[in-house]
């Protein structure tokens, strides 16, 4: 299993909706909240996902194709 943290943002017309549920679903991803903030116009997760790489890959694509801004973090995380 690999293990990958990134910051996802998300546009105002995202927010409502369960789009990081639904690219753990289809793709088998784990994601663990490590931190959140959420606006009326925009939303900011810290995600640490878990899965199969090639699974990873095909998430992050899935969330980057709904307009979902995805940015790999390295060492900003309390462990």
């Amino acid at each position: 299993m690999a293990k990958q943290m990134v910051k996802l943002t998300f546009p105002q017309e995202l927010i409502k909706e369960p789009v990081t549920f639904k690219m753990a679903k289809k793709y088998d991803i784990i994601p663990n909240i490590r931190r959140a903030r959420v606006s009326e116009t925009v939303g900011e997760i810290v995600l640490e996902l878990e899965g199969k790489k090639e699974n990873l890959d095909k998430g992050i694509k899935y969330l980057e194709k709904r307009n979902v801004k995805v940015e790999p973090i390295v060492g900003d995380i309390v462990e």
